[in-house]
């Protein structure tokens, strides 16, 4: 059994890897889009602040996350994975289900492709419609957390996913 965090910028490719892992793994894909897209049109009912969807959106993924790893399954986390507090729950997790951490980041530093990427999806509430700073998009791109006791694989997305898939699939089995 593993669990894979996701890791990249909207629109690098994380969800598109994520699926195709799925599919060749029979394993739970738990995208935190879908949560806190489901947070946020209820923020209208209820009153939810956006920045507090996004925290209580998390709490969600990583009970789904825990609930499937205790029901014997593996599980992806489909989220950008942009604060140190997701990677510690993560390798948590990991260490109370005894599963096999894994980290995967997608990684694209091109920002018209990003942009190209952000404007023909469909696009979820939750989701960026397009990056107007170069800045911020660098900024973001040069503070990815990842976990430093752990190995990780950063794929680059800008190529087609069937030029790296195998090399995921190797590290997932690594």
């Amino acid at each position: 059994m593993f669990f894979v965090q996701m890791s990249g910028f909207p629109g690098s490719g994380k969800s598109t890897l994520a699926l195709e892992i799925a599919r060749r793994t029979d394993c739970i894909v738990i995208d935190h889009d879908i949560v806190k897209s489901a947070l946020l049109n209820s923020v209208a009912e209820t009153g939810i602040d956006g920045k507090l969807a996004g925290k209580i959106s998390y709490d969600i993924d990583f009970s789904l996350v825990g609930f499937y790893l205790s029901q014997g399954r593996s599980v992806i986390l489909d989220s950008p994975c942009l604060y140190d507090e997701m990677v510690e729950k993560g390798m948590e997790v990991s260490r109370k289900y005894s599963v096999n951490y894994k980290y995967i980041e997608c990684y694209l530093s091109d920002l018209a492709e990003i942009n190209n990427r952000l404007k023909n999806r469909e696009r979820k509430i939750s989701q960026i419609s397009e990056v107007q700073s170069e800045e911020i998009f660098q900024t973001t791109l040069k503070n990815s957390k990842k976990p430093a006791e752990t190995k990780c694989l950063t794929v680059n997305t800008n190529y087609p996913l069937h030029t790296y898939i195998y090399e995921v699939i190797d590290y997932i089995n690594s």
